[in-house]
């Protein structure tokens, strides 16, 4: 599958200070991708490189084929961006600030108004169409941003920190409407250093510290490069003695590097092998008599690869 969006080394200074030191991505089509990285990692300024706002000290970057230095007209027809700091005209109404924006993008009349009125819906804002912006909430100004965003029905939305300063049910709303997006075709680049929010909504990842990327593929790929194995998670139905003795029959298998009895009296394994061998454990376990409950593999913690990739000593890994 072609790359929709694909940076080749791109780099940005500002006055003899790298804010981007040379960027190498591919994103597929559909995706829901996430810049993860602190402040002042160099998220804004990549996504604002991609968005024709800010032109490259060296490199390039395509959005559906166009370059963003020698074709920014054609990626601007196919992008949509949302800043992390926006603007909006608190004395127009919603509708108008979504028809404002679709006259220049050159829209006619029937199809502006078909297009608001789909929009509106989209982001749930139909029953404020004729409220003035400056009622709306945050929550409900970020939806509309979302919306201006869409009004010429771009392939690519590149969205700068959006879950910044949202309530937890804003937040929820607004990750519910990009799945849904992400449903209708679009391919969606968000940065935030809001970790939770994206290991639960994107395909895959990039973790980018002091203008570099230091691990870009999918959450579980990245935890397969950084870790030596991985950690399994078995309940039983025992207690007491019962519990100890299936712990250490446990770590008697040969791929268990270690086994222990969390509060929860679930036992944690630091495992060696690969699914065969996770498999040939758990067959194993069963036939020993081990009342299992559940077995399985512990979810990636995006955050705590985040803080394992940009630990001081720790080198940086080569793009999956």
């Amino acid at each position: 599958m072609t790359a929709i969006v694909r940076t080749e080394g791109l780099v940005k200074r500002y006055d003899g200070t790298l804010a981007v030191a040379g960027i190498d991505l591919e994103i597929e089509p559909g995706e829901i991708f996430g810049l993860v990285g602190p402040n002042g990692a160099g998220k804004t300024t990549t996504l604002r490189m991609l968005a024709t706002l800010l032109q490259p000290s060296s490199g390039d970057a395509e959005i559906d084929g166009w370059s963003v230095t020698r074709n920014p007209d054609q990626v601007r027809r196919v992008l949509g961006f949302m800043p992390d700091v926006f603007g909006v005209y608190d004395d127009m109404k919603v509708w108008e600030y979504l028809d404002f924006f679709a006259r220049c993008y050159g829209l006619p009349t029937a199809a502006r108004r078909r297009m608001i009125g789909d929009l509106l819906e989209l982001v749930d804002l139909a029953p404020r169409r004729d409220n003035y912006v400056q009622t709306l909430s945050r929550g409900m100004e970020q939806r509309l941003c979302l919306a201006h965003a869409l009004v010429h029905d771009p392939k690519v939305l590149l969205l700068d920190e959006p879950a910044s300063g949202l309530d937890p049910r804003a937040r929820v709303e607004l990750r519910e409407l990009l799945r849904e997006l992400r449903n209708l075709g679009k391919t969606i680049v968000i940065s935030s250093h809001i970790l939770p929010e994206l290991e639960e909504l994107c395909s895959s990842v990039a973790i980018v510290d002091q203008g570099k990327v230091l691990a870009h593929g999918r959450v579980a790929d990245i935890e397969r490069r950084l870790r030596f194995g991985s950690v399994l998670r078995v309940r039983l139905l025992a207690e007491g003695e019962a519990l100890e003795a299936a712990r250490a029959g446990l770590a008697a298998d040969p791929d268990v590097a270690s086994a222990t009895i969390l509060d929860d009296g679930t036992i944690e394994l630091g495992f060696r092998g690969d699914d065969a061998a996770t498999a040939r454990l758990l067959a194993a376990s069963v036939a020993a008599g081990l009342p299992i409950v559940s077995f399985a593999r512990a979810a990636s913690d995006l955050e705590e690869l985040f803080l394992q990739v940009t630990a001081p000593d720790r080198q940086p890994l080569e793009a999956a």
